[in-house]
């Protein structure tokens, strides 16, 4: 662990003095040196119980190279490893063959691979990996498009609490793909994954209560969850937002606030349609209200980031 000793040196390991205060060790390494020697030990460790067949130890050294632990980043040596555990039955490597070649990462792209790959995992009850083999299903990559399954691996994925497959499948129900419309089942899944954060699912859920599809219309439940996603940067639901308050839907009438969720929106966006927009509504301020405007979409910016 990185220490920091008396005199205001930074490294892995501290000076030790005797009784007398005599210097009887002294190991000045850079900052984490200690914790690179442990990585180094635990790599060599690791590469030895890989190189016995272990496929628990092989998926860990597949994770070494991947993100440079304790060895050099090596996307090849990490691809050749996860293959190992993979071909062993273990399914974390077999959704992380999945995404190396759904993504070329160590091996050429190939979705076909990918599947496969994804299929073994999610055979194993991997919610990623069902989530992803959704995903190829409803897009028609390395299979042919096949709503219905899609459908399938998104509820295996849903049930298992994964966010991606929860907004999928609601997704697919407020559509009517792969599963007859159903509003009560879209709102359903949407409110479960908007409650875990996913901003999609919460600006889908703003929709849903605009709309009054599968619940009562209701403009200021709308703009709850439209704000949510929103801070997130969902650009959907900051251009709702503001509008919502340029025109006082579910919200009193505030033009300042409406610009400067315009001004957040061209800021992470850079769309060319927005001009018009934030034009518009910047004639409805008095040059007072601009400079609030533009404090406010500062605070805004500084709290939410700009994610998309």
């Amino acid at each position: 662990m990185v220490g920091v000793n008396g005199s205001g040196f930074t490294g892995g390991c501290m000076i030790i003095r005797n009784t007398f205060g005599a210097c009887i060790a002294v190991l000045l390494l850079p900052q984490g040196g200690c914790s690179e020697n442990r990585q180094s030990r635990n790599f060599r460790r690791t590469l030895e119980e890989a190189n016995t067949g272990n496929a628990i130890a092989s998926y860990r050294l597949a994770r070494m190279y991947d993100h440079g632990e304790g060895a050099p980043e090596d996307d090849v040596e990490a691809v050749k490893w996860y293959r190992v555990a993979a071909q062993q039955g273990h399914p974390a490597a077999q959704y992380n063959m999945g995404f190396c070649h759904e993504n070329g990462i160590g091996v050429p792209r190939n979705d076909a691979e990918a599947v496969k790959w994804y299929r073994l995992a999610a055979h194993q009850g991997h919610a990623t990996a069902q989530y992803d083999l959704g995903m190829k299903y409803d897009n028609g990559l390395g299979v042919p498009k096949d709503y219905a399954e899609a459908v399938k691996w998104f509820r295996m994925a849903a049930e298992q609490g994964d966010t991606g497959g929860q907004y999928n499948l609601a997704w697919m129900y407020d559509n009517g793909q792969g599963v007859p419309k159903d509003y009560d089942e879209a709102v359903k899944w949407y409110r479960v994954a908007a409650q875990q954060g996913h901003p999609s699912a919460q600006y889908y859920l703003g929709v849903m209560h605009d709309k009054g599809h599968g619940v009562p219309e209701d403009a200021t439940e709308a703009i709850k969850w439209y704000r949510l996603a929103a801070q997130q940067g969902d650009w959907e639901a900051i251009v709702t937002v503001a509008g919502m308050y340029a025109n006082g839907k579910g919200v009193p009438e505030d033009d300042v606030e409406a610009y400067a969720w315009y001004l957040v929106l061209h800021e992470s966006r850079q769309l060319s349609w927005h001009r018009d927009i934030i034009a518009k509504q910047k004639e409805r301020l008095t040059a007072e209200q601009l400079t609030e405007a533009q404090k406010r979409a500062t605070e805004l910016l500084e709290n939410y980031g700009r994610r998309n």
